[in-house]
């Protein structure tokens, strides 16, 4: 098929999964575009069967605010005429799926153009549920032709806040368990934290500098922070305010996250909201076990004291007593490593996942084709 995949280029996890599914849906012979305001961050130029297409924003003195969403929906117009495309699939609503539908009414009369939205997290709890949002992404829901979610919490949410008639299936993340998998960790007497995010607000990046400081009080241990954003300055002014800085390490953006993780003994996520837990799930199918917080969707993927361990947002002592607990019970490591390892092979692969979005291509391009014979078109 020729899909088209729209998402938001940054180190999120909304944009990191479109374009693990991109790849992972080149890989299996589909042709994908990518229609984006930027090359998204883990795609690489050089994969076959991907193509990119830039969307420009002219900028005129008549807008305050440059019209993004009608520019994305130009694009997406143009690119599938142009490349035959069977559909779109967008990630997070807005303003996403608005610029899909105006994409598919553009083309309206010439040909189909069917696109399905996916819900990732906070484009419902956070900006989709803000009043000014409200009314416009309860829209776009309810014009997809198919509408995931993520997480069963994620989609309990958009039920109750959105109120929505649109039946909406839950596709969970995924990760390639041959690309994120465990190493040969070098060796060294310092144990390892790692951290990865974009250093949002709701990340809390802050509380794994507070864990670090506890952990440091039983065992030597550095932490190295992956991502960045706003919350990133802060981190790095408490790192020197509580005497770790020496032992953190922030590194900025990385594209390959697959060959830092599986270098790290313990993965923190303090978050407090996930829809998923992108980074856990990597984390887990490196065998480095998580620990997380107990919100959203994450219980769904992590099960406290099995494959992980989940503590309440804001619990440092909690959190921190988790790792030292793991950095100094090699039996314990061991068992909480192995079945991280399983639960990323047996429930979240992306052998076993991306079918589910290849049964939704198929399913809403045959629903278009029966609506266009119906017409008589």
């Amino acid at each position: 098929m020729k899909i088209g995949i729209t998402c938001y280029p940054t180190f999120g996890g909304s944009g990191i999964l479109a374009t693990e599914l991109g790849l992972e849906l080149a890989a299996r012979g589909h042709e994908v575009h990518f229609i984006c305001y930027a090359n998204p961050i883990r795609l690489d130029p050089d994969a076959e069967r991907i193509h990119y297409h830039e969307v420009e924003v002219t900028t005129y003195p008549l807008f305050q605010f440059p019209p993004y969403c009608l520019a994305l929906a130009s694009r997406m117009a143009e690119v599938a005429e142009g490349y035959d495309l069977d559909l779109l699939h967008v990630h997070y609503a807005i303003p996403h799926s608005i610029s899909a539908l105006l994409a598919q009414q553009m083309l309206h009369g010439k040909r189909r153009l069917p696109f399905i939205t996916t819900l990732h997290g906070t484009d419902i709890t956070l900006v989709g549920a803000d009043r000014s949002y409200l009314p416009i992404t309860r829209f776009s829901i309810e014009n997809s032709n198919i509408v995931t979610a993520v997480s069963e919490y994620l989609k309990a949410q958009t039920l109750a806040v959105f109120d929505v008639r649109k039946p909406i299936r839950v596709v969970r993340n995924f990760v390639n368990c041959d690309m994120y998998k465990p190493a040969e960790r070098a060796r060294r007497d310092r144990k390892r934290l790692i951290h990865i995010s974009n250093f949002r607000p709701v990340k809390r990046a802050a509380d794994c500098i507070r864990i670090l400081e506890r952990v440091r009080q039983q065992v030597d241990a550095e932490l190295v922070m992956v991502g960045d954003g706003p919350d990133r300055g802060p981190a790095e002014f408490l790192a020197r305010e509580l005497g770790v800085e020496r032992w953190v390490e922030f590194v900025g953006k990385q594209a390959h996250v697959a060959r830092l993780i599986p270098q790290a003994d313990v993965l923190l996520l303090p978050s407090s909201q996930e829809a998923f837990g992108l980074a856990a799930l990597e984390a887990m199918a490196c065998g480095v076990p998580p620990v997380a917080t107990r919100v959203g969707g994450v219980p769904e993927l992590v099960t406290d004291g099995v494959d992980g361990f989940l503590e309440a947002p804001g619990d440092i002592e909690g959190q921190a007593a988790r790792v030292i607990a793991l950095l100094t019970d090699e039996a314990l490591y061991g068992r909480i490593s192995a079945a991280a390892r399983q639960t990323a092979l047996t429930r979240f692969s992306s052998s076993s996942i991306i079918p589910l979005y290849e049964q939704c291509y198929e399913e809403v391009c045959r629903q278009q084709g029966e609506l266009r014979s119906s017409v008589g078109v």
